[in-house]
């Protein structure tokens, strides 16, 4: 008997706005001149941010650090598309997206420093804290989505990660529960080319990172990243059929890491200047900044009122941060676990006895 195929399947790939801020006009979401400007200020907002906090970083003043230069679109066009009632898992690069989602920059600039009172996220946003382990926090998400499932809470789950963490095993288990319980989450990865040294092309034989989504039963996409309008769009369908209850959407936001990997890396050890050329060009805020000058949505005044206003309200935040009082060192040992085991309580008393013996002797 001859073989014959028994289903075929596609993966679509969409981009709206090229790299000269021309649209394809039919496909534009509807979005008003004044949401068009705010995702452009919400994107100045997250480069400012970023600018500042490599700054504290060379300073002394923040701990490792991992960029977002590039990335905003991705970022924050997907988080527009998210309710005030949906829940976010972020990864460790998502500064854009906390930004976007009302979390304190000064909590953001807290969290770089170390001081974990920076993962104290307010009840009334909906964010869960940064998860630095590679994808170690997928499949949490899904759990969340099966417990708003179960609850029939009309909330969608975003999740967030990088192209590498779709080469660990919890990836494919979150993946495969939510294609199996039909659940109201957004997989939103930022294949950015880099997992740390790895290139995109060694994580994976597939030509592309969304048709992992159709082993699982569901829909996988492709979006230029650094597309803005594309981002939200697709980001807004997805979380529309959540909310409705037609299932999980992966989508891929093909971008580019501009930094390094964190700042205890050095990308020039594995790139060179001319593979960054090419994604300078495509750089999302100064093609959605073509665009609105197209539309008349956009001049030189506006530009640097824009940026002003963003570096007074990030230098606010790092006021506000590093006048917080220092946190208590026992803090680390205090919530590891309900009970302290006796191991970590020797470890806490050393160390405080330690801090004590240095402390200024009083005459």
């Amino acid at each position: 008997m001859p073989r014959k195929p028994i289903k075929q399947f596609s993966v679509e790939w969409l981009q709206i706005l090229d790299e000269q801020g021309q649209p394809d006009r039919p496909l534009l979401p509807a979005l008003s001149p004044k949401e068009i400007q705010s995702l452009y200020e919400w994107m100045v907002l997250a480069r400012v941010f970023d600018e500042k906090a490599l700054a504290l970083q060379r300073e002394g003043r923040l701990g490792t650090y991992a960029p977002v230069r590039g990335q905003e679109a991705t970022q924050v066009g997907s988080a527009h598309a998210l309710g005030p009632a949906d829940w976010v898992f972020p990864a460790f690069r998502e500064m854009g997206v906390g930004i976007v989602r009302g979390i304190p920059m000064r909590m953001l600039f807290q969290y770089w420093s170390g001081d974990e009172r920076g993962s104290e996220i307010p009840l009334h946003q909906h964010y869960f804290p940064t998860s630095i382990p590679v994808g170690t926090h997928i499949p949490h998400a899904v759990g969340a989505a099966w417990a708003a499932k179960l609850r029939k809470d009309p909330v969608v789950v975003a999740v967030y990660f990088g192209d590498g963490a779709t080469s660990k095993g919890d990836f494919h288990e979150a993946m495969n529960m939510a294609g199996v319980f039909h659940l109201p989450v957004v997989f939103i990865c930022q294949n950015n080319q880099w997992a740390i040294s790895m290139p995109a092309r060694r994580q994976t034989a597939a030509p592309t990172l969304a048709q992992k989504a159709i082993a699982y039963g569901f829909t996988g996409i492709q979006v230029d990243g650094n597309d803005i309008f594309a981002v939200y769009k697709v980001a807004k369908e997805a979380v529309e059929k959540a909310r409705a209850g037609d299932g999980p959407t992966f989508i891929e936001c093909l971008t580019y890491r501009m930094a390094d990997h964190t700042t205890a890396d050095d990308a020039s050890r594995y790139r060179t200047e001319e593979m960054l050329k090419p994604w300078i060009a495509k750089d999302p805020i100064k093609r959605l900044r073509k665009f609105m000058d197209i539309e008349s949505l956009w001049t030189s005044s506006y530009g640097e009122q824009v940026r002003t206003e963003a570096e007074r309200r990030v230098a606010e935040s790092v006021k506000e941060f590093e006048a917080q009082p220092p946190p208590d060192p026992a803090d680390m040992f205090r919530y590891t676990y309900y009970e302290l085991t006796p191991p970590l309580k020797e470890q806490m008393d050393d160390l405080l006895n330690f801090l004590k013996d240095r402390e200024p002797k009083k005459e």
